[in-house]
């Protein structure tokens, strides 16, 4: 399939599709007159990079993560499950930060407003 229709059966931009091929996320072969050529399982490896994409993983991570997936879905093999919990403690260690900054921000609008 062309990179358009690709792009329509996805719902992901054209711009996109190209970044992840880009990024080594996604693959296609090239007809003779140079367009982009996906195989029947593109979408489904368009839909497992906007999964992990959502879950807040890095394109770097989703990268080294792609050949570890089990059959269709979404489930990755265990031998990647640390790094995935590491990846996990890391965002938890984000969300305490900017709860902590939102706390100082929200002090600091207090006092303001009774200024």
């Amino acid at each position: 399939m062309k990179i358009g229709e690709l792009s329509r059966e996805t719902g992901v931009a054209v711009r996109l599709l190209r970044y992840y091929e880009a990024q080594g996320l996604l693959t296609s072969r090239r007809s003779e007159g140079g367009h982009r050529l996906y195989d029947a399982a593109a979408p489904a490896t368009v839909a497992r990079i906007r999964t992990l994409l959502a879950a807040g993983l890095p394109t770097k991570v989703i990268h080294e993560l792609m050949p570890c997936f089990v059959g269709d879905g979404t489930e990755l093999q265990a031998c990647v499950l640390d790094h995935l919990r590491t990846q996990y403690a890391e965002l938890d260690s984000r969300i305490a930060d900017l709860t902590r900054a939102r706390a100082a921000l929200g002090g600091i609008l207090e006092t303001s407003v009774r200024a």
